[in-house]
């Protein structure tokens, strides 16, 4: 984009246009929120005396909202910038009049125009972990208000009208800032709390969301560092120290962009592999029939060397991983490395099992990740595989012939079971009525960065509503 002249004015104004687009639905959805909440504002009752006039105004209610001029903006080092610029407000209300001895009621419709509103939010991280509007600066102005009056002295009451509105003005004035407050300190920082930020992912293991500082927002962005590490159910405190690339975001045109380092899936991988779920046990009608066949030939000199009559044992294998497995990002895409022992063990009825060997495997996965929703996955394909012995380089050439069956029985078996683990994904926190769409998934050296739009559902406002309908959800700092 900086090497973009001036006869790239076209495309410059498309793209332009593009990185505004995000901008914009941000823009729409607290607009809007702002109007439904500056729609609720309660004015009390007035009375008064004017002269021989006598006054009552009551039931005063907002009736149309046009905040046009309207921007979002970031605050660098603050927060978030809502700024209204000459907008308008229309009003009702009831009045109640008596001049000497006449008595008259009717409805006032007034407006008000140069309506300036400029609210500044200062976001925070609070004790949970969990972003939190810590304060708001507010200032609201209305330049001028007029009123009509109807009904059989409409024309007479003009002169109160500019009396009124005074007053109006001045109750609306005080109330809108009020108003504004109320909802970010207390609405939105109760939906801010439902969203989960540690929670189970499975049975075996959960993930940390927490945000380890307060945010940095800069003049382009609102930049969160989430702890991003999950954690064995059965030990939830085990320390895990992050050596990863720190990521780097150098991209405008989508809403949202989440980079994972190498941390991240590390310490899932050492997660799963704390919960000992990277196990497996191999025999019966779970081993391939041509795998079993082949067991027995290689190692028919071992049995019959041991005991002839285990020749028609049932024969089995134990796959334990025996070291976290690793994940390597590169531009290129993800890869997994991971190494197990393999035993070959033969099962005598009625006595425990015996080993016949020893082998090392070497796996290599690709990994693709995916963002749907709300929901981060991973798909796993075999990309290389190397099995060699523990015992000697003699049995190593042995083995050779195990190599194809066993990586069959790999891509069979201990493949989609990983799948099964991570096709159903991580729920990234959102609340509930806002989802990612049109994600777009980059691999940089070290971290992978995942570029998204937001899809809202729901409006504010009734985000707030479900949220005060569900209990906020525990956290803690790992």
């Amino acid at each position: 984009l900086h090497h973009i002249n001036k006869k790239n004015k076209f495309l410059w104004e498309i793209i332009s246009l593009i990185t505004a687009v995000p901008k914009l639905f941000l823009l729409i959805e607290t607009q809007r929120f702002v109007e439904e909440e500056l729609s609720n504002i309660s004015m009390p009752e007035m009375k008064g005396t004017e002269g021989r006039f006598q006054y009552t105004i009551t039931d005063v209610k907002i009736t149309e909202l046009n905040l046009s001029h309207a921007d979002l903006q970031f605050l660098p080092d603050v927060g978030l910038l809502f700024d209204v610029q000459n907008s308008s407000i229309a009003l009702s209300f009831q009045r109640r009049i008596l001049y000497w001895f006449f008595y008259d009621t009717g409805n006032i419709n007034a407006s008000a125009d140069g309506v300036n509103i400029n609210t500044a939010v200062n976001l925070i991280r609070d004790d949970g972990g969990r972003l939190k509007i810590n304060n708001i600066s507010c200032d609201a102005k209305i330049k001028k208000m007029r009123a009509e009056f109807s009904g059989t002295l409409g024309k007479i009451y003009d002169f109160l009208a500019r009396f009124l509105t005074t007053g109006m003005r001045f109750f609306l004035n005080q109330q809108i800032c009020p108003a504004l407050n109320h909802a970010a300190l207390v609405h939105v920082n109760a939906m801010l709390e439902t969203i989960p930020v540690r929670s189970e992912v499975d049975h075996y293991i959960g993930i940390d969301y927490s945000l380890i500082s307060d945010p940095v927002v800069t003049s382009r962005s609102l930049d969160m560092n989430f702890r991003g590490m999950f954690f064995d159910l059965s030990n939830q405190n085990q320390p895990l120290v992050n050596y990863a690339v720190e990521p780097i975001i150098r991209e405008y045109d989508r809403m949202v962009y989440l980079a994972l380092s190498e941390f991240f899936f590390d310490s899932g991988m050492f997660a799963y592999y704390s919960a000992g779920i990277f196990q497996m046990h191999i025999v019966n009608e779970k081993m391939p029939k041509d795998l079993e066949v082949l067991l027995r030939t290689t190692y028919f000199g071992t049995i019959m060397m041991m005991n002839p009559a285990l020749v028609d044992a049932p024969l089995s294998l134990q796959l334990a991983v025996n070291s976290p497995p690793k994940t390597s990002i590169k531009t290129s895409g993800a890869t997994v490395v991971m190494t197990a022992i393999v035993k070959v063990m033969v099962l005598p009825p009625g006595q425990p099992p015996v080993q016949l060997s020893s082998m090392t495997m070497e796996a290599k996965f690709n990994a693709k990740v995916s963002m749907r929703g709300k929901r981060l996955a991973v798909h796993a394909d075999l990309r290389r595989f190397k099995i060699f012995s523990n015992q000697s380089a003699l049995e190593s050439l042995a083995l050779i012939p195990l190599q194809a069956p066993l990586k069959t029985m790999l891509q069979m078996s201990v493949v989609p079971l990983i799948n099964n683990w991570t096709k159903r994904g991580v729920r990234i926190p959102l609340a509930d009525g806002m989802d990612f769409i049109e994600e777009v998934v980059e691999y940089h050296n070290g971290f992978i960065v995942i570029g998204a739009n937001l899809h809202f559902s729901k409006g504010l406002r009734e985000m707030m509503a479900g949220s005060s309908d569900i209990q906020p959800t525990a956290s803690t700092a790992v």
